[in-house]
């Protein structure tokens, strides 16, 4: 039986995929994920799927893995107009939050399956309406280190729900993988979801 790879080593999507009962195992995989000028957020994150997908199936081969379905994903935040990364710091934390509340905000992600000669990918927006963390609460969700590795400062099922007033769209994708729409390209790569 061929394999279900994850090439991606966050232990978000990880568990995402373990509430839909599926087993991947998972591929450390380092690719350049700079942001290219002017490139459009969606842009961005479908590339970097791609890309990742495609290393995976490549480290797979190497290892001499056989038939595989390697599945990876990379998610973004669009607010206040820019492509919101992680925080390096307090400071640049404080300044990415400061853009949360904007009426365009939206967690992006790209998820890409590579299945033989096959690549299928996609990319899913959610709608966030944030509120403002209040000044005398950023220094202890940054300490909290719940904002560090995240892309926007920020995670939905941790201590910044307390900040989110709404959404619409998929709450997994907030997450980091959309999964209606992660299970909808394995269906179509034929792979099983009930096992």
């Amino acid at each position: 039986m061929a394999r279900l790879l994850l090439a991606s080593t966050s232990p978000r999507r990880l568990e995402l995929l373990r509430q839909i009962g599926l087993r991947p195992e998972v591929l450390r995989v380092d690719i350049d994920e700079s942001v290219r000028p002017g490139e459009a957020a969606a842009d961005y994150v479908l590339r970097l799927a791609r890309a990742k997908a495609e290393a995976g199936r490549a480290q797979a081969e190497a290892a001499g893995y056989g038939p595989a379905w390697v599945l990876a994903a990379d998610t973004t935040v669009l607010a206040g107009g820019e492509i919101l990364g992680k925080p390096a710091s307090l400071d640049d934390a404080r300044r990415i939050w400061a853009l949360l509340p904007s009426p365009d905000h939206q967690v992006l992600t790209g998820v890409a399956l590579v299945h033989g000669d096959r690549i299928l990918s996609r990319v899913v927006s959610t709608a966030v309406d944030f509120l403002p963390i209040p000044a005398q609460e950023q220094e202890a969700y940054w300490a909290s280190g719940e904002p560090q590795d995240k892309a926007g400062g920020y995670a939905i099922q941790g201590r910044a729900a307390l900040y989110v007033a709404g959404i619409r769209g998929s709450y997994s994708n907030v997450v980091g993988l959309p999964l209606a729409e992660t299970a909808a390209l394995l269906r179509q790569a034929d792979h099983p979801l009930w096992e």
